[in-house]
């Protein structure tokens, strides 16, 4: 049988993308929840947390980006038109964050500047995600081969809505994250965050989960119409039983559980948005067939993939395992 290149990087870039948000997210998440920490010994630990691990999160940011610019330059060259301005506020947010991730261990005097610099980075990287996304899932204008819509067609209700709830779910993401990492007043406060974020995050998958059908007739046939929904069905189910599996680990004041029932809240929402996607890489004018680069320079370029994927799983997973366990006050990045 012929092996579908265009479908495997497909979804190579899927699990690119989803690794970049299930990573990036929770660091992304500490900075969004800077402004509630009491003390300045609490962001010091906060960001020692993730100071091993928070550019190489970024790595698959990277891969999928590039990855799509290489691999799909139809679909690339008609996002990003249509995503330009939320597009560049994320880059913009991540820099600023990176910055002020370094530059606050060396300030004294203004210290407060690097911090509300992180705080505001990481909260307008995580809503212009939440934007790009939104705008991506209720469609782009497409004339021919090219974008053809405005400037602003990507700033709508419904991609302010999906913002908003990128941004409770990284707060999720960050609060049982420092759960698992912190003990004492910090994991406590933490505690708190969780509780909050976590009912906002379920709401808010329920407000878009309902309102996106109503978009587009072809995710209403997708969701509702039969035997698609048959494929469709357990991924509620899947979302209380996780949202269950979070409430329980919280009130049980459980370390580890929280961390991996948000993690699995984000992946089983992606998986419910590509069963919505599938088969178009832009919904529902271009097919994942028709966006894709020529056969040999998918194939040129999926043997490159085959080589370094390994590598940095096998990386990011080493560093996660070298810095594993508590971090305490007084230790870590300076």
């Amino acid at each position: 049988m012929e092996l579908d290149l265009a479908l495997v990087w497909a979804i190579l870039i899927a699990v690119a993308v989803l690794a970049y948000v299930i990573l990036d997210g929770f660091d992304l998440g500490l900075g969004i929840l800077f402004p509630l920490m009491r003390k300045d010994s609490h962001r010091d630990v906060a960001m020692n947390t993730v100071a091993p691990v928070w550019d190489g999160n970024e790595t698959w940011l990277v891969l999928g980006g590039g990855g799509l610019f290489a691999v799909f330059p139809l679909a690339y060259a008609v996002i990003m038109p249509a995503l330009y301005a939320p597009i560049i506020a994320m880059l913009l947010g991540l820099i600023f964050r990176g910055v002020a991730f370094e530059y606050r261990w060396k300030a004294t005097k203004y210290r407060w500047l690097w911090d509300w610099s992180f705080t505001l980075g990481s909260l307008t990287a995580a809503f212009a995600q939440g934007i790009a996304l939104g705008a991506l899932v209720q469609g782009i204008e497409i004339s021919g081969r090219a974008y053809a819509g405005g400037w602003w067609d990507w700033l709508t209700p419904f991609s302010i809505v999906t913002g908003f709830a990128v941004v409770i779910g990284y707060t999720l993401l960050g609060s049982t994250w420092l759960i698992l990492k912190t003990e004492g007043e910090l994991q406590q406060q933490a505690y708190g965050w969780a509780w909050t974020s976590a009912f906002g995050t379920v709401v808010m998958v329920g407000i878009v989960s309902l309102w996106t059908p109503f978009l587009n007739d072809v995710f209403m046939q997708r969701w509702f119409a039969f035997p698609a929904i048959i494929y469709v069905a357990p991924v509620p189910l899947m979302v209380l039983g996780t949202a269950y599996s979070l409430y329980f680990g919280l009130s049980r004041r459980q370390e580890l559980r929280p961390f991996l029932s948000a993690l699995a809240l984000f992946v089983i929402c992606f998986i419910g948005l590509g069963i919505g996607f599938y088969p178009y890489m832009v919904p529902h004018s271009i097919t994942i067939w028709d966006a894709a680069a020529p056969d040999s320079s998918l194939l040129f370029l999926l043997i490159g993939a085959v080589v370094l994927l390994p590598f940095i799983f096998a990386y990011t997973a080493y560093s996660y395992w070298v810095f594993r366990g508590k971090v305490r006050e007084g230790e870590g990045y300076h």
